[in-house]
């Protein structure tokens, strides 16, 4: 069977960082100091760390130079500890940069970068796996909409943190949610259920969509048949929806901002779905 790219974003890409130049040009002192839903980072910090994105993408991808080498990792957890260590360092480290030498090397490293993830064949085996989603080999493909959730995910934080919006639209935050739920069937790997029993998401309004998942013998797997009749129904608004799935609020803070339908428990289980390394 021929394989296919199940989500394209390597095209959105040169969007995304066009429309993030534009806003850190935009940006007064007051809102390069203002706190973001990431709760240790500011929004300097977050432009930081999308920074750090481009260029490890480009030293480990493109030039196979690794650094600072992960020793002693073990678990799921070993990797994040060794991920917020690197994110830790590297944050506190261009805390002397200015934002607009940030901005210029942000506009230089993602057109490299971009330009970089064109060269890769879609289903060689990435460099690394997507870890959230349960992987432990990924297509070239789900990493770069991996890479593209990240430069999504964190352009928001920075303009939910200054009140200016403009990728919150069909084009731009469908694709992130799309790979987002990639994570879906993996946050119930553990759960028992009985054969053919579905737990559905659905985020509201026109820019969301649903998705399911379906107990077979031995696992929950994506189906996207309309007709399904969910044993579980999560409806979620897409502001909370990014910030829950990004583990920027947790599932308390979102009790009242959502509506389980069926079984509660295995609603509840949905929102614990987390899609990045945290």
């Amino acid at each position: 069977m021929k394989e296919s790219i199940t989500i394209e974003t390597l095209h959105l890409f040169p969007v995304l960082d066009k429309l993030l130049i534009e806003l850190l040009h935009s940006l007064s002192e007051e809102e390069w100091d203002a706190q973001t839903v990431a709760k240790r980072w500011k929004v300097k910090d977050v432009a930081a760390h999308l920074l750090d994105g481009n260029l490890r993408g480009l030293s480990i991808s493109r030039d196979r130079y690794f650094g600072e080498k992960p020793e002693n990792i073990n678990t799921y957890e070993d990797l994040v500890l060794f991920l917020n260590h690197l994110n830790l360092t590297w944050t506190n480290a261009t805390r002397r940069l200015s934002p607009q030498v940030l901005t210029n090397l942000l506009e230089t490293t993602g057109k490299e970068y971009s330009e970089h993830l064109t060269t890769l064949h879609p289903f060689d085996q990435a460099i690394f796996s997507v870890a959230w989603a349960g992987q432990e080999a990924s297509r070239n493909w789900f990493h770069i909409a991996r890479e593209y959730t990240e430069k999504f995910l964190h352009q928001q934080q920075i303009r939910d943190a200054v009140g200016k919006p403009g990728i919150m639209t069909k084009a731009l935050f469908y694709p992130f949610l799309d790979t987002f739920m990639y994570a879906f069937p993996h946050t119930f790997k553990n759960v028992p259920a009985e054969r053919g029993t579905v737990v559905s998401i659905n985020v509201s309004t026109d820019i969301g969509g649903q998705w399911n998942i379906l107990k077979t013998g031995d696992a929950w797997i994506f189906n996207k048949d309309e007709n399904l009749h969910p044993n579980a129904l999560v409806t979620i608004d897409p502001e909370t929806a990014w910030k829950l799935f990004s583990k920027s609020w947790n599932t308390e803070q979102v009790m009242d901002k959502v509506e389980i339908k069926g079984n509660i428990s295995l609603g509840k289980q949905a929102l614990k779905m987390v899609a990045v390394m945290a």
